[in-house]
Formats: C-alpha cells, sequence, structure tokens
C-alpha cells in the first residue's frame, strides 16, 4: 500500500461461516422439544439452533453435520460451535467435535476514495467483470487466493473468502487497482 497517506484500511469480518460433525446420528425431533432457541424446519429436513454469545445461527442435520453462521472471527466460529457441540450432549447424544473447518468469510473495508468502475473494470479485463444493468459493484475474482471482492463507485468493497488470511491479502492486492482508478475529488 504505497500510496500518499499511510492510513491503515480496516476490514471489518461481518460473518463466518464453519461445518462441523457430530460423528452421530442426531434425532431433529428431540432436539426440536427438548432444545432451547430451536426452529424445527421438518419439510427441509433440519433443526435451526441459535446461541447468544457467541451470537450463532447454527444448522443441523439428523447426520450430524453442522453449519454455523454469524460469527466475526475464526476464533468466535470454533468457540460458538463447541458450545453447540457441548448443548447436543446435555440433550443427551453422544457427540465428539470433529472435522471443524472454516468455509467461508465475508468481509467490508471501505476505501478513502471514490473509484471509477469503468476504468478498473478496462485495466483488469479477464479477472474484473461490470455489468452495471445487473448489479451495481464490479466484481474481481483472484484465483489463487479463492476470493472474490465486489467492488462499489463509493470506495466500499466487500470480500469473500475462505478464511481470514486471504480476505486481508486479496485486500492487499486489489488496493494499488482500485488506487489507479480512483475518481478525482470534486472541489
Amino acid at each position: 500500500m504505497d500510496s500518499s497517506n499511510d492510513d491503515a484500511l480496516d476490514i471489518i469480518v461481518s460473518n463466518v461461516v464453519a461445518t462441523f460433525r457430530t460423528r452421530c446420528h442426531l434425532n431433529l425431533r428431540t432436539i426440536a422439544l427438548e432444545g432451547t432457541n430451536v426452529i424445527y424446519k421438518p419439510e427441509v429436513g433440519k433443526v435451526l439452533m441459535k446461541l447468544r454469545k457467541p451470537k450463532i445461527t447454527a444448522s443441523i442435520w439428523s447426520s450430524g453435520k453442522i453449519i454455523c453462521t454469524g460469527a466475526t472471527s475464526e476464533d468466535e466460529a470454533k468457540q460458538g460451535a463447541r458450545r453447540l457441540a457441548r448443548c447436543l450432549q446435555k440433550l443427551g447424544f453422544k457427540v465428539r467435535f470433529s472435522a471443524f473447518k472454516v468455509v467461508n468469510v465475508l468481509a467490508v473495508c471501505s476505501m478513502p476514495f471514490a473509484i471509477h468502475l469503468i476504468d478498473f473494470t478496462k485495466n483488469n479485463r479477464p479477472i474484473a467483470s461490470y455489468e452495471p444493468e445487473l448489479h451495481p459493484a464490479a466484481t474481481y475474482r483472484i484465483k489463487n487466493l479463492k476470493a472474490t471482492i465486489q467492488v462499489f463507485s463509493t470506495g466500499s468493497i466487500t470480500v469473500t473468502g475462505p478464511n481470514v488470511q486471504n480476505v486481508a491479502t486479496a485486500v492487499e492486492q486489489v488496493y494499488p487497482l482500485l488506487f489507479e482508478c480512483q475518481k478525482p475529488l470534486c472541489e
């Protein structure tokens, strides 16, 4: 980030999605009847369970696979997943916490300048696309990091990646490209 101002960019992680397995079959009806903060969805074949601290929502399937969403860090996601496993153990299931994996991280970041999206897409044509009729943001994909960046003309960007480190690296990689295409300040 070799620009004229050396301000650090604040990358705010807004959602972390993680999965884990319980290594046992789960009776969804039992969880729905005896568990707290649960919503039973029999037509989909899952139970939604919410925790207050950390604030996460879990989709629980009878196979024992659980997907946790809503955490704001990888550590918080793991802590929430472990608390969920403990809740299921208290309901009488022989739960073993295994195969925990962070699968997706969504973060937002605000650039200190506005961006000219048409110039940005022309300069980065094969990996950047901008369809103003479909979506107000330009999409920039970084294959080796498995990250996707949505760039808005206001300077706001949303970054989706497999982990927090890849999200931060993606922002560092795209910053110089965005800096080249900044809109001149109106005076």
